[in-house]
Formats: structure tokens, sequence, C-alpha cells
């Protein structure tokens, strides 16, 4: 839902910013490396020492990154199968950081092994979530429904991060990380179900 009702505003506000690095010479794909990599270092590297508040700060100057190389490559008028296929490889590989990055912690210093398996969850879910919607696309199908999505999942888990990291009670974390994991199956089921009717009348249409 956030990917449909946010991305048109920061489109229109990180216009500019990417306009600028064109001019400055620098190619979606750096940028798409660059923001990938300090997700990760932020998320890697504050989380596991218990610094929620500063990580979540990293982790958003860096997460815009996604939009901001879009922007580039419509301007550049060169999107394609390769732009795309970084892109959405390396997000995957950011939201792994983040999730691992709190049940790193919360399996050591921050002593809550249920926090921690949450995490867990929230990342091999959120992977299916992403594969189910890839693997349909490359049978030629669609597996674009669900309730969980990337950026519901992202703002979520970030923004209940930042606040606990501010002083916000763990507990709201740990539910709000349940809830997650929750709706991130209940995404997974719903693009099966997806595809399975998708292929059921692809294989009625042939024999008919």
């Amino acid at each position: 839902m956030l990917n449909r009702y946010a991305r048109a505003t920061f489109t229109r506000i990180l216009t500019p910013v990417a306009k600028l690095l064109l001019r400055l010479g620098i190619s979606p794909d750096v940028v798409t490396v660059i923001g990938t990599l300090g997700v990760s270092l932020g998320a890697l590297i504050f989380f596991p020492r218990g610094e929620l508040l500063i990580g979540v700060l990293v982790i958003t100057a860096f997460v815009f990154s996604d939009t901001v190389d879009g922007i580039m490559a419509r301007e550049q008028e060169r999107s394609g199968d390769w732009g795309a296929f970084l892109d959405s490889t390396l997000d995957r590989m950011g939201d792994a950081a983040i999730f691992a990055g709190l049940a790193i912690w919360f399996f050591q210093g921050g002593d809550d092994r249920i926090m921690a398996w949450l995490a867990l969850a929230c990342l091999v879910l959120g992977s299916l979530v992403s594969y189910a919607r890839a693997r349909a696309e490359g049978l030629g199908m669609r597996a674009d429904v669900g309730i969980a999505e990337r950026a519901d999942r992202l703002v979520a888990a970030l923004v209940t991060t930042g606040l606990v990291g501010m002083g916000l009670p763990e507990v709201v974390l740990k539910v709000v990380l349940a809830v997650l994991a929750v709706a991130s199956l209940a995404t997974v089921i719903q693009r099966i179900l997806c595809v399975r009717q998708q292929a059921r009348a692809a294989t009625s249409a042939a024999t008919s």
C-alpha cells in the first residue's frame, strides 16, 4: 500500500537529486550499490551493538537510493532487465541485513530469543514473498497480490525499531515483528493461490 501512495510523492521530492547525480556523471547502478552497502552496513554494524536509533538513521539515509536509481534510469531512458535485476537482488540483500541485524542483537546483548526468532521469521518469510513474485513472473504469470508488500514491511520495522531506540518499550517491536511475520506468511499463501488459479486457468484453456 505504501508503494502505491507514497511513490509519487517521493519521486517528486527526489527527482532533483537524481538529475544532479546524473549531471555529475554518476550512474544508476552506482547509486543502487552504494545504497545497498549503506543500508547493510548500517544494519549489521549498529543493530548488533544495540544502537537501534543510530542504525535506523543510517539506514534511512541510504534507503531512498532505491527510488533515486529508478528515477535516474528513467531520465536516461535506460530502464531494462539488467537494472531491474540488480535493483531487485540488492533490495533483498538490504532487507535481509536489517532483520539479521535485529536477530543478532536480540540473540546476544538484547537477550530476547522470542524477538530474535521473530526477526528471523520476518527475514525468511519476506524473502519468500519476493521469491514467489519473481518466480511467478519468470513463468509468465502475476503474483503481485498480498497484504504485506516490501515497503510496508520495511517502514513498519524501521519506524518501530527507531522508536524503541528512543525509549519505546521493546514489547511494541515484538508485536510489530509478530504481525509482520504473520502478514508475510499470509502474503506468501495469497501469491501461491493466485498463481495456482492462473495455472489452472491456463491448463483449462489449453485443453478446451
